[in-house]
Parts: C-alpha cells; sequence; structure tokens
C-alpha cells in the first residue's frame, strides 16, 4: 500500500527562513559527480529494505490537508508536499547520492499517525521530529512536541481524531534542542503549566542548555542553521533534499515552558499520570542535556536521538558544542544492560521504531560501537602526531558499521565527528606554530592570490582541476581569490559550481546542505528573508534573570563601553528580584539582592517591560509616561546603556569576506 501518510533542524532549527525562493535552477551533475554516486549503489546492500517494512508498520492515518499546516495569518508553515519530488519507486537522480535518496524516500514515503505499540503512538512528516503520545491511566503525555506550535497542534489534533479527545496532563522534553520543545505551546497552555494541571519533565540542566543554544548563541545558530538545513534553496532533486534526520524544519512559531519535574539522578524513577517510568541521564551525549526512559508496562524504550537512523553529529556544523562520543557510547551502552533484555519496541524523536529484542539490543550494541570507535581511535591518532584534519582523511568506521543503513552519514559524518573528537580532547592548536598566529582570512588571501601568480592564473588552473572533478581542491584554492576579491564573479560562479557538484555527491543532507547554499550566496549575494529567529519573545521570556543578563552581557559592545560607567538599580515586583547592574571596564556585572546608593538610576518594572525595553519595542520615558516604569535618578542613563547593546544580523557573510554586499 502506498502510504501518503520533514529540521531542527533543526530548526533550527532552529532560526528558520519564513518564506521560501523561488525554485533553483542548479546546473545538470558532471561526468565526476555521476560516477562517484553510481559506485554508491555497487558498496552499500540495497536490496536490504527492512527500513521500509519498519517505516511502515502500525500506520492508522495519513495526515490531514495534505499535510500542509498554517499559521493564524494564513501563512504556510509546513508544506509536505514540497517533497513529493521523492514519490514512488523511481532511482536517485543523477544530482543526489543514492544513499541520501533511499533515506529521504523513506521519510517522505511514510508519514501520518502510527502505532508504535500498544499505548504508544506518533505522528511523523509534520516537522524534522515525531511527536510522540504515550496514554496513561490519567491522561496523554506528549513527548518532544515538534519546532514549532502550529504543528504540534495539528499533531494533537490527529491523534485525538482517532485516539479520542484524551487530555494532555503532562510533557517530556527528551532533551534541550529546539525541535524537542520549541511545539509545546500548541500541545498545553502556559495556565495549565502555572496550575499544576500539566506537568512538563526535562532532564537536568535542560533549561540552560536551551537557552544558551538558542538564545546567548542565537544569531550564529540562526544564521548557519539556513544553511545546515537547506533554508536557503527549494526542495527538488537540484536542490535540497531532507536533512538526513528529517525532511525539513517547520516555521511557524517557537514557544518554551519552562519544566516543572526535573529528572536529576542517574536513574530515577517516576510515576506521571498513573504510568511508571524509568528515566536514566545521558549527559554531554547528542546535546548537553539529555535523557532516555523505559516504560515497564509498554515495554517501550527511547534513547532519545542518541540512537537513531544515521550516524549523528558529535559536532553539529551549526555551531553548537562539541559533544562527547566517550559518553555517547557509554550512555547506549549502559542503556542496553539496563533494558535491551526487556525492550520489545526501541522508539525515537526521529525516524521509525524497531520491534523485537535481539534488533534493538544489537542496534544499541552498534550504535555505541560507532561512537565509541570514533572516539577511541581519533585520540589514537591524535597521540600519534596527525592533526584533526589527517585523522579525519584517515579514519573510517569498520566494514561491519560501514555497511550498516543506520549508521551512514546522513546528519553527521565519520569526517567531520572525528575533527570533532579530536578538538574536544586537545583543542584547536595542531602543535605546528604556523598555526597559531595565523593571518586573518583576507589578508591571507590577497597573499596566496599573489604568491600564485594572481587572480587569472589560478583560474585556469582551477577550471583545469574542475573538468578533472577534482571539487575539493577547486573549493579551497579559489575560497582564497574570493577573500581577496570578493567582486570576482568568474572566480564565485566557479567556485559555486564546484560547491554545486559537492553537494550532489554528499551522502550527508546537512553536507548537501551547506554545498548547495553555499552554491546560492556565491552566486547570487545574501539575500535577506523573513525568518524565525532562535531568540523568540517566547524563549527571552523564559530566561532566568541571571541567565537573561548574561544574554546582556555578550551584547555589551566592549570598545564602545570602555571608558564608560553606569551604575542601575532594578527592582522587578512581580518576579521578586532585586538587581545591580554595573557597566564598567567594558564589562556588564550583575548582583543580586543588591542597591547601590550611588547608583545612576534605579527603576522598578515588570519583567515584561524590561523585555519590552531591551527588546526595542518600548524606550525608557515610554515606560515612565505609561506607568509601566518607575524611575529615580537620570533617565538618560538606562538609554545609554541600552544603546551599547549590539543587534546582530542574522544575514551575515559566510562564504565570502565580511562587509561583501
Amino acid at each position: 500500500m502506498k502510504l501518503r501518510c520533514t529540521v531542527l533542524s533543526f530548526l533550527l532549527t532552529t532560526g528558520l527562513a519564513q518564506s521560501v525562493v523561488a525554485a533553483d535552477i542548479g546546473k545538470p551533475a558532471t561526468d565526476a559527480t555521476k560516477a562517484a554516486n553510481a559506485a554508491v549503489l555497487k558498496e552499500l546492500p540495497f536490496s536490504n529494505k527492512q527500513a521500509f517494512e519498519d517505516s511502515k508498520k502500525g500506520f492508522i492515518a495519513p495526515l490531514e490537508n495534505n499535510g500542509v499546516v498554517k499559521n493564524a495569518k494564513g501563512d504556510i508553515v509546513w508544506d509536505l508536499p514540497k517533497f513529493n519530488f521523492l514519490s514512488g519507486d523511481k532511482p536517485a537522480p543523477d544530482t543526489v547520492n543514492p544513499s541520501l535518496w533511499r533515506q529521504a524516500q523513506i521519510m517522505q514515503h511514510y508519514t501520518g499517525l502510527f502505532k508504535v505499540t500498544e499505548g504508544i503512538y506518533q505522528v511523523r512528516g509534520l516537522d524534522i521530529s515525531n511527536i510522540t503520545f504515550i496514554e496513561a491511566p490519567e491522561g496523554v503525555i506528549v513527548m518532544d512536541p515538534l519546532v514549532s506550535a502550529e504543528v504540534a497542534k495539528v499533531g494533537l489534533e490527529l491523534y485525538r481524531k482517532h485516539r479520542g479527545n484524551k487530555p494532555v496532563v503532562a510533557v517530556i522534553h527528551s532533551h534541550s534542542h529546539i525541535d524537542h520543545y520549541g511545539g509545546v505551546k500548541g500541545v498545553v497552555s502556559q495556565e495549565d503549566i502555572d496550575s499544576g494541571k500539566v506537568k512538563v519533565y526535562a532532564p537536568t540542566g535542560f533549561t540552560e542548555a536551551a537557552l544558551n543554544e538558542n538564545v546567548i548563541g542565537g544569531n550564529r545558530q540562526t544564521r548557519l542553521s539556513g544553511y545546515q538545513y537547506s533554508q536557503l534553496v527549494e526542495p527538488g532533486p537540484t536542490g535540497s533534499v531532507t536533512s538526513g534526520l528529517g525532511l525539513i524544519n517547520s516555521r511557524g512559531t517557537i514557544t518554551f515552558a519552562v519544566p516543572t519535574n526535573v529528572i536529576t539522578k542517574p536513574v530515577q524513577k517516576e510515576t506521571i499520570a498513573g504510568l511508571e517510568f524509568e528515566f536514566m541521564l545521558a549527559p554531554d551525549t547528542e546535546a548537553p542535556a539529555e535523557m532516555f526512559f523505559y516504560i515497564p508496562k509498554y515495554k517501550a524504550l527511547s534513547t532519545a536521538e542518541d540512537a537513531v537512523h544515521t550516524q549523528h553529529n558529535v559536532y553539529s556544523l551549526r555551531g553548537a558544542k562539541v559533544r562527547s562520543a566517550y559518553n555517547w557510547a557509554k550512555y547506549l551502552k549502559l542503556a542496553n544492560e539496563r533494558w535491551g533484555n526487556q525492550a520489545e519496541v526501541l522508539y525515537a524523536p526521529h525516524h521509525w521504531p524497531i520491534w523485537d529484542k535481539e534488533r534493538i539490543s544489537e542496534h544499541l550494541v552498534r550504535q555505541s560501537a560507532a561512537y565509541k570507535y570514533i572516539n577511541d581511535q581519533s585520540v589514537r591518532l591524535a597521540n600519534s602526531g596527525y592533526d584533526m584534519v589527517e585523522a579525519a582523511e584517515m579514519l573510517q568506521l569498520p566494514k561491519e558499521l560501514q555497511s550498516e543503513w543506520g549508521l551512514r552519514g546522513y546528519y553527521g559524518t565519520t569526517n567531520h565527528n572525528v575533527k570533532a573528537a579530536v578538538d574536544k580532547h586537545f583543542g584547536w592548536f595542531n602543535g605546528n606554530p604556523a598555526t597559531l598566529h595565523p593571518l586573518p582570512r583576507v589578508e591571507a588571501a590577497k597573499k596566496y592570490v599573489d604568491y600564485m601568480g594572481g587572480a587569472d592564473a589560478i583560474l585556469t588552473k582551477a577550471k583545469a582541476d574542475f573538468d578533472q572533478g577534482d571539487y575539493r581542491w577547486v573549493m579551497q584554492v579559489l575560497m582564497q581569490v574570493v577573500y581577496a576579491d570578493p567582486g570576482n564573479m568568474k572566480a564565485r560562479n566557479l567556485m559555486a559550481d564546484a560547491s554545486e557538484q559537492l553537494g550532489y555527491q554528499a551522502e550527508a543532507g546537512t553536507w548537501r546542505g551547506w554545498y548547495m547554499s553555499a552554491a546560492k550566496d556565491l552566486r547570487e549575494g545574501v539575500k535577506p528573508m523573513p525568518i524565525a529567529v532562535f531568540a523568540s519573545p517566547d524563549t527571552v521570556a523564559a530566561m532566568p534573570l541571571e541567565l537573561f543578563f548574561d544574554y546582556l552581557s555578550i551584547r555589551l559592545n566592549g570598545p564602545k563601553a570602555e571608558g564608560k560607567t553606569i551604575k542601575m538599580n532594578l527592582d522587578l515586583p512581580d518576579t521578586k528580584d532585586k538587581y545591580l547592574l554595573v557597566v564598567q571596564y567594558g564589562v556588564l556585572q550583575y548582583h543580586k539582592d543588591q542597591q547601590a546608593k550611588d547608583a545612576d538610576a534605579s527603576l522598578t518594572m515588570s519583567r515584561d517591560t524590561l523585555n519590552e525595553i531591551i527588546g526595542g519595542k518600548l524606550k525608557v520615558e515610554q515606560g515612565i509616561t505609561k506607568g509601566a516604569i518607575k524611575l529615580q535618578g537620570d533617565p538618560q542613563k538606562f538609554e545609554e546603556f541600552v544603546s551599547l547593546l549590539d543587534t546582530f544580523d542574522p544575514w551575515y557573510q559566510v562564504v565570502m569576506p565580511m562587509g561583501t554586499k
């Protein structure tokens, strides 16, 4: 049966484009690319169809409205039909790696509502991630409610249409990435959380990890997630072909709810809505704050995002903190030892479940072995004197793991994971003093171009290398020409052509996204589009005050603040907090429960008013006039402080020098 049953990725995900540009018209695959992709068909076991069978098992109903979701304004925030080019059993086109095409087809073919096991249901294909509904005696528990509220709401409605109008009594966030919490207000209200009607469970450190990544580093995440998740290019055979982890990220309203119940012990039993859970913390694995859990009644295990159907990111290219491959392997091993002989289904917030004890245990063993191999062998090579680039070229997984579909590099790759493992243990410096204090990129590029005989000479040689299919070197050498002279369109276009061919060959959806997005920026320049930034108002409002002040600290422009001293007393009656804020020596310091007698200004306001001022929606004098702010002292001092805060532009250059138009 053909099921009509995307991350984020975020999403990141993640900062995502709200409107999609016109369809991209890519160049055809070269002979070198055709040959590279043809070789993949001979290297991997394409006759193994187990994943196709698992993906359609338990199908109940397709997505409503053909998989199109709109927000309150009528804007499309999820558009599954854009991936119709993957429908059917047609083979991969020359412009797509056959392995990535296979992964994409599985995810596009099998979307909708599925029964995982008795009492557990999933909606797949509404976002880069899955939303899971766990039935308990007292109501429904929602696990990982997608990236945005609109799609999460649609997922809940589809579940209720076929399983009844059961109340949502709890939410579980398996970890601190946006595609696992951003849609929470689509399934519950803040009022129900505040009243205790709904409980929100998360691992220890969840709030700090989530907000650090998506607010403190939110602007970088916004820009680079556009590359990682192919948000700058249209879905299609010459454009985006999924992230490998899911089809793509939804583009709706990102929300946040502070957890009410935090899992703090290494192993912790909880009864939620009358249903028993066994939680196990797995910190510093796929996320800084992550946890697994087992439901004895259903004999169902979730290892969060640590054992899905792809090799994952030990380092996410969008710029998240480097993760511990060692911990990743360790906690999967512990999960298998604790529950491997009990669990009858393994399900996750991405991809499809696995059934049968032996298959589950073997999956966990192989996944654990892959991350341990990456950790151990990377350190071995580093101890032997190789740097991260050399180690990454030398290392491949053992052949029996390479042929495992669930460990193919659709999202993370062995190459960049090895680099991350070396960096995690030893940092960025490779020991060669020539790399200790190098020239900046633009200055170095001008020297390289001069040494190599000028741009024309380099272009002639680069075109010959392009014709030979040496695209990696073409990218590397033309980067020097582009940085030396970003207005050289011959160099930019040839570099774009090489980037595009590398994208066509990439097995990783993330690498394809990077290459295709770079080609677009090189050819057309950076073209801003409407975006949903990570640091959404709901997310900023949820930040604990000290983390909020840390956010202001990284926005403070140190050179502008140099020589200035500003002291401000801040009183927030609604949260019962008082702080002394001091700008001095180019930094912002904050002091809890302190007030200075010699403060330049003393302000009393609500937390919401503070958010509005910092967000640029309200001036201090306007707040005073409206009665929202009581102030003693000089009102200009707080305005001066706000003027020292940078507002980050999410459309900075990635593949060309900063400042290039």
